[in-house]
């Protein structure tokens, strides 16, 4: 497990920080499966900082509510992702402190591979929604790993994230034992903003990726070591835009 009460917490709001433009896309992706009237009720279920939440509220008109069991990502959740319509909450995926059927969408935005009962809390993701209401897994799936070209200065990073998370068939197969119907495909989204292989550097570098976590030091020296020596080289070169996975999944009416 990663302690996003320590070093994590305290890179976090750097190193994965989203552009506006890309919350906008995100937020746009949900509203294709959700009611079209307002307000719609959402939970961001393992919200961290904030980074998404407002946006949601945006979108959706709130409330939003943003469940998060790390004090230190709550806390900082709460000083720079306001927006009068999103409440933070203290939490866990395994035991969500909203009443049964509560809202009409949930989030999980890379936050599944971090919960400890992954059955458990999509049963509770069942039990806070509506009937009709949907589910979001952004996640990565063992299956279906993007091949990231900064795996190349890591070379176990991609063994290390493949071995974080679950097959997309497990998925679905742990979505059906708790309730919820999946989409039969994956949906494959693309929000990102492009970067030069300088800002992903500066942007990787701080480790706030979880696969840092898991890297021995010395790879971890090297692999930073040869891609400075290629962003002064060539600072300015478009790195590719990679597509995200999410699994739709809902409770049946």
């Amino acid at each position: 497990m990663v302690d996003y009460n320590g070093r994590m917490g305290s890179v976090y709001v750097a190193g994965r920080r989203m552009a506006p433009e890309e919350v906008r896309r995100w937020s746009a992706a949900l509203a294709a499966y959700l009611p079209e009237k307002r307000p719609v009720q959402i939970l961001d279920l393992g919200s961290g900082s904030g980074r998404l939440t407002p946006g949601l509220a945006e979108e959706f008109q709130g409330p939003v509510y943003g469940v998060e069991p790390s004090d230190r990502m709550r806390e900082t959740a709460e000083q720079s992702a306001v927006h009068p319509s999103v409440t933070y909450l203290k939490g866990s995926a395994e035991d969500i402190p909203l009443p049964e059927a509560t809202v009409d969408g949930v989030l999980m935005f890379l936050s599944f591979h971090h919960f400890p009962d992954q059955l458990k809390a999509l049963q509770e993701v069942r039990r806070v929604l509506r009937p009709g209401g949907v589910a979001f897994l952004r996640s990565q799936f063992s299956d279906l790993m993007p091949d990231l070209f900064w795996y190349d200065y890591f070379p176990s990073a991609q063994v290390v994230d493949a071995g974080m998370y679950r097959s997309v068939a497990e998925v679905k197969a742990l979505a059906r034992e708790a309730g919820l119907e999946p989409a039969e495909d994956v949906v494959h989204v693309t929000t990102e903003t492009s970067r030069t292989l300088r800002e992903s550097y500066e942007r990787l570098s701080l480790r706030a990726l979880s696969t840092f976590e898991y890297l021995p030091a010395d790879e971890i020296e090297s692999g930073f070591e040869r891609f400075a020596a290629d962003v002064a080289r060539d600072p300015d070169r478009v790195m590719p835009v990679y597509s995200a996975a999410m699994l739709v999944m809902t409770r049946p009416s």
